[in-house]
């Protein structure tokens, strides 16, 4: 279902965020929602990330989250993980939702208050 009037496309985001357990996972994604950063964290588990780092071929278990939240909020969500995240280079990337279930949309504006980029 497209997004309406009401909720313009662009307004919430999409992040990945790895990190190397479900421990890490669940601490960080309670701190998120806690703080009203984000609405929703979908903790994906089982990955196998294949990467070069510092010259080397490296091949680890890891752990993917999906988050919910603001565009708006996204440069704020960005610090904090980067601030608790246990890698020294933490993978935080973000997609505009383009369109969506509406209620859905709704619902994560309503959870995550607008805030600012400050």
């Amino acid at each position: 279902m497209a997004t309406d009037a009401a909720t313009p496309a662009n307004e919430y985001s999409v992040a990945f965020v790895t990190v190397p357990d479900n421990k890490v996972a669940v601490n960080v994604a309670r701190q998120l929602v806690e703080k009203s950063l984000v609405a929703c964290v979908n903790i994906i588990p089982g990955l196998t990330s294949i990467y070069a780092w510092e010259g080397k071929i490296n091949e680890d278990p890891e752990v993917l989250m999906m988050i919910k939240t603001r565009t708006s909020r996204v440069d704020e969500l960005i610090r904090f993980v980067r601030e608790i995240h246990p890698y020294s280079v933490a993978e935080v990337i973000s997609f505009p939702i383009a369109s969506g279930n509406a209620p859905y949309l709704e619902w994560i504006g309503k959870t995550v208050p607008k805030g600012g980029t400050a």
